[in-house]
């Protein structure tokens, strides 16, 4: 008589628990990819932009290889376009305002932006001088986000002369 009662309680038990498990609920999928997009920054990168000089197991964290990523841009550019072409066609202009955009692939595109203080030029030529000077510039590595290699830019100022 024990052993049957005890049989059914048993019995019931585990029937009973296995209604636990079939009642979860499975998320909906929709749902927790608009949580997971929700939490991703998108202004920002998980790596920046990177040049062999800046990949060094010496640099470890993320700010200053950054640091070092957009001195080395801003030093090869001014590097690139110091010769006098410039500075003969536009004496009074002492600094630069360039966009760079790295793509997906590495390939790079520099343009000169409109200027935004009294000071005009011609962008256009300017544009023009840069493509020239700025052919053969070292391999950029794209930004990385989620692991994935991804389109970035930025205002580089570039510093024609320095004024004493």
């Amino acid at each position: 008589m024990k052993i049957k009662f005890l049989l059914i309680i048993l019995l019931t038990i585990i029937s009973i628990s296995c209604d636990f498990f079939s009642t979860t609920k499975v998320p909906n999928e929709d749902n927790l990819m608009k949580q997971e997009l929700e939490k991703i920054n998108w202004n920002e990168v998980d790596e920046y932009p990177t040049v062999s000089y800046c990949e060094s197991d010496s640099i470890p964290d993320k700010e200053t290889k950054k640091q070092c990523f957009f001195q080395f841009l801003t030093e090869t550019i001014q590097h690139k376009i110091s010769t006098d072409t410039i500075q003969m066609l536009y004496p009074e202009l002492d600094t630069l305002s360039i966009k760079v955009t790295i793509n997906t692939d590495a390939s790079v595109k520099f343009e000169t932006l409109q200027p935004t203080d009294s000071i005009s030029y011609n962008v256009s030529k300017i544009d023009s001088i840069l493509q020239n000077r700025l052919v053969n510039f070292p391999t950029i590595e794209p930004a990385i986000k989620q692991g994935v290699k991804v389109k970035t830019q930025f205002v580089v100022p570039v510093i024609l002369k320095i004024v004493e």
